[in-house]
Parts: C-alpha cells; structure tokens; sequence
C-alpha cells in the first residue's frame, strides 16, 4: 500500500536558464514562453492522474520560476498552492547573474566538482547545501505524511530528494540528471508485516513534453 506520495515537477525553463546565467533572487525573472509551455504540459499530465487520484497540495519556493511553475500547477489541478522557503535553491553568493561558464572556470568547476569548498564568494558549498536541504525536505515529508505532494522544485532539490531517501553519503561523486518540467515521483510504501520504505517510481519523467521544440543541448 501507498501511505504518501511525493511528485517533483523541475521548473520550466527560466530565462537566466536560456542566458546561462547563475539564476539566484537577483537574476530569476520567470520562465521563457517555453518554459510556461513546459509547466502547462507538466500540469496536464498531473491533471489526468488527479482526476483518478487526487493531489491534496502544491509546493513551491521563492524564486520566481519556481512561483509560476506551481502556480500553474495549482490552478489547472485545482488544489492549494503553498510556498516555502524550505524549497529554495543552493546561495550563490556573489556568483548570482554571472554566466556559469565563468563562475565554473574561476571555481575550477561546478558546486559539485568541489563539494566542500564554495563556487563563489558568499555561496554555499554543495555538501553544505545538501545537508540544510535535506533537513528541510525531511520536515515537509513529516508535515505531509499521507498525502500526494507536487512539489515545484529546482533541479537541486529533485537530488536533495535522491540524496536523503537513498541516503547516498554527502560528497557522492554520481549524479542524476533533471530536465526541465521533468516529473520524479517517490512513494512510501506499507506491506502487509507493517514494514516500509521509499521508492523510486520514476526519475526525469519528460514523455510530456515530446511535441515540444526540444531545449538546445549545453
């Protein structure tokens, strides 16, 4: 038996995300028209599964990407959207608006490649971020035991997730990767004997978004 569920929708494409910029408080302005595209497509899908199986609530955090992901989300299912800081993304410190080619070439490579040293002045470390999310994430599941959760979530959190319920070590050097508006679900499951765990059903789930224009390749 199924007792909660968990489905972390990434984001559509934001516009820092189509310029390459590091996309903190500063720098997030929204998604591009083809993120919205992306959200709606996502949310349909959802829509399809909440008529059979009800959703009970959206979350989402601050940045504004993340703000009208779920808001999209929320209105085409119809259920409440909440916000929480808990789900913000790593601090970038004084990288926010910078172009990530150069904040990984002065870093000698992305958060992950130095998991306890910070890419940029002001930034978090990746261990340290991994640590502060997987507490918060870890309250949000408490808080919403039984219930079927969208979350609208940066790429960072879909990890943060994989991280605290495969309770991969901090510092791992694999990684997963998150397309944009990708759908990834976990289920707790009860068996018969009372005994449970965490299971992956699906990981970058993007089926949804087969008849749109595909982002160009990094």
């Amino acid at each position: 038996m199924i007792t909660t569920e968990l489905v972390f929708v990434r984001h559509g494409q934001a516009q820092c995300n189509a310029d390459g910029l590091v996309g903190g408080p500063n720098t997030c302005t929204g998604l591009t028209n083809l993120g919205y595209a992306q959200a709606e497509q996502a949310a349909r899908r959802l829509a399809t599964e909440h008529l059979k199986k009800p959703f009970d609530v959206v979350y989402a955090g601050p940045r504004i990407r993340l703000v009208q992901t779920g808001e999209i989300i929320a209105q085409t299912l119809q259920i409440p959207l909440l916000f929480d800081d808990r789900l913000d993304g790593p601090v970038h410190g004084d990288a926010d608006g910078k172009p990530w080619d150069a904040v990984k070439t002065a870093a000698n490579g992305g958060p992950h490649a130095h998991p306890d040293t910070p890419w940029a002045a002001g930034s978090d470390t990746w261990n340290g971020y991994l640590k502060r999310a997987s507490k918060n994430l870890s309250q949000l599941i408490e808080e919403n035991e039984g219930k079927r959760v969208v979350f609208a979530a940066h790429g960072e959190t879909v990890i943060t997730a994989h991280t605290l319920l495969l309770d991969i070590p901090l510092g791992s050097p694999a990684g997963f990767t998150h397309n944009h508006a990708s759908i990834t679900r976990w289920q707790h499951h009860r068996n018969r004997l009372g005994q449970t765990r965490w299971m992956l059903d699906r990981h970058n789930d993007t089926e949804h978004l087969s008849l749109l224009t595909p982002e160009p390749t990094p």
